[in-house]
């Protein structure tokens, strides 16, 4: 295991809900995605970290969801994005083949950043090594709901995710006792049909 993942497993736990990742997974992101996360599918599959806080996904899996969030906006004419990982409450991170790790979501406030990359296509690999290494649980569990979630909810699986019913941009709270344990797909596509998604703004960092 190298350092990357060494220091991931350090900050947030034993993998959980770990899905082998076919060669011809692998095959179909090659050019798209760095080389290197492909090497880390090949080696620790797609799965879940800190109790599913943060997980490594199939982008595949996403197409739908990265189309229903970027069509209509500017975002998608800036490049070609993939999902390639995402929180337990829906944070979103995508992969941009020119850009690279350049665009977050929050998905439950329909928000988004983005990043200019300082380094050039022939450093993805860096990047992606940054982009990892950069992960904490803090910033990935809302509210300080993940364990008290768990504990109500259970354990997610890689196709789940925590989702406030009813949705926040609905004018539902953020409260434990209006979070459930939902479909991801179905779930974030959901609340990409509600409202606008707008960038930060200063004042919201």
């Amino acid at each position: 295991m190298d350092r990357v993942f060494a220091r991931i497993i350090e900050k947030f736990g034993a993998p959980i809900d770990r899905q082998e990742v076919p060669s011809s997974s692998i095959e179909r992101y090659r050019g798209k995605l760095p080389d290197q996360l492909l090497v880390y599918w090949a080696e620790h599959g797609w799965c879940g970290y800190g109790d599913g806080a943060f997980w490594l996904v199939n982008p595949q899996e996403y197409e739908g969801v990265v189309a229903s969030w970027l069509e209509g906006t500017p975002l998608e004419k800036l490049d070609s994005y993939h999902l390639i990982a995402r929180s337990a409450f829906g944070d979103l991170y995508f992969w941009g083949e020119k850009t690279g790790a350049s665009l977050n979501i929050t998905s439950i406030l329909s928000r988004y950043l983005t990043f200019s990359s300082a380094l050039g296509d022939e450093q993805m690999d860096k990047q992606l090594r940054n982009f990892l290494l950069t992960r904490d649980l803090e910033s990935n569990d809302y509210g300080r709901l993940l364990k008290p979630a768990k504990k109500k909810l259970g354990v997610l699986s890689h196709d789940e995710m925590y989702g406030f019913v009813p949705a926040l941009m609905l004018g539902g709270a953020d409260t434990l006792e209006h979070l459930g344990k939902v479909k991801a797909v179905e779930h974030l596509t959901l609340l990409s049909q509600i409202a606008e998604l707008q960038p930060y703004g200063f004042s919201d960092i």
